[in-house]
């Protein structure tokens, strides 16, 4: 495994009244859902927002700050992830407060956590979440949607830290939302959402989860080491079916695999390296670009290191 330099001790002389969890040289690939990567630089796990702005306002401003949530649609490289990595979790940012119809979420909150606590609250309009795999900050980075709902729907406002420590709140209009992106600053760590639901009937909401969550049982490989759709939908069409054109159903790289059950589907079927995986989905895009013209655009993130760049 990678092993960087450790910035722990330079980290805590610049910010020491941190109260989170600092670790070096942590391994990310349990905490991806395709359980592939090497190691965060440093880890931190902060108690609160104020112990989050502390670290980045303390920060040297040339680390590299990435931040990761559930990990459901991310591609950790092998070589590893420099500087530091930032995974919100706890009790300050875990938490779904209700308002009326108004309810103030932490950005680790898992979405479907947020569509069964909207529909306990009876409260119509997020079910949607019950398809999405991820958490609500990966939500509002990318406009996340499913089953005919986007976040842009039902966001009012959005809270967060910037690459200085200092706190912001968007406005809907400032999220800049558009198709699987928001326009907001590349640097800012969202803490906290507000969302808007509208009154209505719990039977009615929760049976519309059962409908999402049967339909996404029914279509997509979730018991799979997998990372979600892999590619967006390019304007007028489906990724998938370009992907199954290209006759890429069930191609493997190494240990990667083109799901055989959706093939905007990536698998870890057999001990793959992010190397496989990522050289996979490269291989269908060339693929895809060859058959049809179409160049598709990965919807999964990628971050980090390749392995020859961590030992350079």
């Amino acid at each position: 495994m990678t092993a960087f330099p450790d910035l722990t001790p330079a980290i805590r002389a610049a910010a020491p009244g941190l109260r989170g969890r600092l670790i070096a040289n942590q391994p990310l690939s349990d905490l991806t859902w395709f359980r592939v990567g090497g190691p965060a630089q440093v880890l931190f796990t902060p108690a609160d927002a104020e112990d989050l702005a502390a670290l980045l306002a303390g920060l040297d401003p040339e680390t590299p700050v990435t931040v990761i949530g559930l990990g459901s649609n991310l591609i950790v490289r092998d070589g590893g992830v420099p500087g530091v990595v930032v995974r919100l979790g706890g009790k300050a940012f875990g938490s779904v407060a209700i308002d009326g119809d108004h309810l103030r979420v932490g950005t680790a909150v898992p979405d479907m956590r947020l569509a069964k606590a909207a529909a306990e609250a009876g409260l119509d309009g997020l079910a949607f979440f019950r398809g999405i795999p991820g958490s609500i900050g990966g939500a509002l980075r990318m406009n996340a949607g499913a089953h005919g709902g986007e976040t842009t729907d039902v966001l009012i406002a959005a809270e967060g830290v910037d690459r200085t420590g200092g706190r912001r709140t968007f406005t809907h209009a400032e999220m800049g939302f558009a198709y699987r992106h928001s326009g907001a600053p590349d640097d800012v760590i969202f803490t906290h959402a507000l969302f808007r639901g509208r009154p209505g009937n719990r039977d009615a909401i929760e049976a519309e989860m059962d409908r999402v969550t049967a339909a996404r049982e029914a279509a997509q490989p979730i018991r799979e080491r997998t990372g979600g759709s892999t590619f967006k939908n390019p304007p007028g069409g489906k990724a998938w079916q370009l992907v199954d054109a290209a006759g890429c159903r069930g191609l493997r790289v190494g240990g990667a695999q083109v799901s055989e059950m959706h093939c905007n589907f990536l698998i870890n079927r057999d001990g793959a390296t992010a190397a496989d995986i990522e050289g996979l989905g490269e291989e269908v895009r060339r693929r895809v670009r060859e058959t049809s013209g179409v160049d598709l655009h990965w919807e999964i993130k990628r971050i980090g290191l390749g392995v020859l760049e961590a030992v350079a």
